[in-house]
C-alpha cells in the first residue's frame, strides 16, 4: 500500500487531529545516549496513579482482544491450546498489546483492527517466552512453573512456532502491506536480538554499547512495533509515525533496564523470577557492567569469575558490590533517561486521557518491582 493510502485510510478510522499536549512540569530533555552519558532525570508520578489504574482505561478494548485470543487458539492439537492458554493465562500487564491499544486510543482510531494486531503483538511476545525459557533454562516465571518445566522442551518451542505461525495468519487480516512489514521486520530482529544475547553469554568483556543494541533487539523492538502499528493504523503523518515509534523503542529499553535492576534489587515474591537468575545465566547486564568499571581490581575479578561461570555461590556479595559501587543507582538513571525520551517523544501529541496515560506509564515505571 502506498503511502497516501496510509494518510487517508478507508475504513480503519480518521486522522487524528494537531497534536498539542502540554507536558508535566519538570520535564527536560536528556541525551538519547543515555548508557554512555547518564544524567539525573526528575519524572513526577501522578498522584495516586499506579499501572493497573493506567491500564484501566482500556479495560474494555482488552476484553475484546482477549476474545480474539481464545477464538485464535482453537485448534484440533490439544496439547497446542493447553501450552498456549498456560502461558496466556500466567498474569502480567500484557504491556505491549496495551501499548497499542493506548497509543490507538490517543491517536483517536475508530477502526477494530486494533484488537487483532494487539493479539498478534501478545501471540507474539509469548513465542519469544517459550523459546526464552528453554534456552535460558528457566524453571520460573510469574511466580510459577515455566512451561517448559511443565510440558518439557520439545512441547514449549514447537508450541512457541505455532503462535509465530497464527500470529502471521491474523495480520495478513490487516490487509495493509505496512503492517506486514513492521511486523515481520520486529519479529526478524527480536530473533537476531535472541542470537547475539546468546553469543554474549558468559562474556564479561561486554560493553554497554553491545548491552544496549541486545536489549534494543529482543526487547524494545516488539514495544516499538506496537506503537508505530497504532500509528499506521491511525492513519497519522510519518512524523508522527516515527514518534509513536521513538516512544515504544524507549519505553521497552527502560523496561528492561529496570527488569536487569530487579535482578539484583528485587524480590522473587514480586517479580515471580528467582532472584539472580540473569548471573546464572552468564548475562553480563548494565548493574555488573556498570560494577566492574567503577568496582576494585578484587571486585572486578570477583564478578567476572561468576559471569564465566554462572555461579551465583557469590551471589551475595555481588549485591552488595552492585550497590556500594553506586552501580545500581547508576543503572536506574540510565532508565529514567530512557523514561525521559519517551516522554519527550510524545510532545506535540493531542491531549486526552490516553496520551496522559502513555506519559503516566513511562513516569511510572521507574516504579517498577515486578
Amino acid at each position: 500500500m502506498g503511502r497516501t493510502g496510509l494518510l487517508q485510510p478507508r475504513g480503519r478510522g480518521r486522522r487524528a487531529p494537531p497534536y498539542n499536549l502540554r507536558l508535566p512540569a519538570g520535564i527536560h530533555p536528556h541525551p538519547h545516549n543515555i548508557l554512555r552519558r547518564p544524567a539525573p532525570c526528575d519524572l513526577p508520578v501522578p498522584a495516586a496513579t499506579n499501572t493497573a489504574s493506567v491500564l484501566g482505561l482500556i479495560a474494555d478494548d482488552m476484553v475484546e482482544v482477549d476474545r480474539v485470543i481464545a477464538n485464535r487458539l482453537n485448534t484440533g492439537v490439544p496439547l497446542v491450546s493447553e501450552v498456549s492458554r498456560y502461558i496466556i493465562s500466567a498474569g502480567g500487564k500484557r504491556l505491549r498489546p496495551a501499548l497499542l491499544l493506548l497509543m490507538s486510543r490517543a491517536l483517536e482510531y475508530k477502526g477494530d483492527q486494533h484488537y487483532n494486531l494487539a493479539a498478534v503483538i501478545e501471540f507474539i511476545h509469548t513465542a519469544t517466552l517459550l523459546h526464552d525459557d528453554v534456552v535460558d533454562e528457566s524453571t520460573l516465571r510469574r511466580g510459577r512453573p515455566t512451561a517448559n518445566e511443565s510440558f518439557g522442551n520439545p512441547a514449549s518451542v514447537l508450541v512457541g512456532d505455532f503462535l509465530y505461525s497464527r500470529a502471521f495468519q491474523m495480520m495478513l487480516d490487516a490487509h495493509d502491506m505496512r503492517v506486514m512489514e513492521i511486523l515481520a521486520e520486529a519479529t526478524n530482529i527480536i530473533a537476531e536480538g535472541e542470537v547475539l544475547q546468546l553469543m554474549n553469554m558468559h562474556d564479561a568483556s561486554l560493553d554497554e554499547a553491545a548491552y544496549l543494541r541486545v536489549i534494543r533487539s529482543k526487547t524494545a523492538k516488539l514495544f516499538e512495533a506496537s506503537t508505530r502499528l497504532a500509528a499506521v493504523l491511525a492513519g497519522v503523518p510519518p512524523e508522527v509515525e516515527e514518534a509513536c515509534a521513538v516512544y515504544g523503542q524507549a519505553l521497552g529499553t527502560a523496561f528492561q533496564v529496570i527488569d536487569d535492576v530487579l535482578d539484583y534489587a528485587g524480590d522473587a515474591n514480586e517479580t515471580g523470577k528467582n532472584v539472580g537468575d540473569d548471573l546464572r545465566e552468564g548475562k553480563t547486564t548494565l548493574p555488573l557492567i556498570l560494577a566492574m568499571q567503577r568496582g576494585t581490581p578484587e571486585q572486578r575479578s570477583l564478578i567476572r569469575a561468576a559471569i564465566e561461570a554462572g555461579d551465583t555461590e557469590q551471589l551475595p556479595q555481588i549485591v552488595t558490590i552492585v550497590r556500594e559501587t553506586g552501580a545500581l543507582e547508576a543503572t536506574r538513571v540510565a532508565a529514567a533517561a530512557e523514561a525521559q525520551r519517551a516522554i519527550d517523544a510524545l510532545r506535540g501529541f493531542s491531549a486526552n486521557s490516553h496520551s496522559a496515560a502513555l506519559l503516566q506509564l513511562a513516569a511510572q515505571l521507574l516504579e517498577r518491582r515486578a
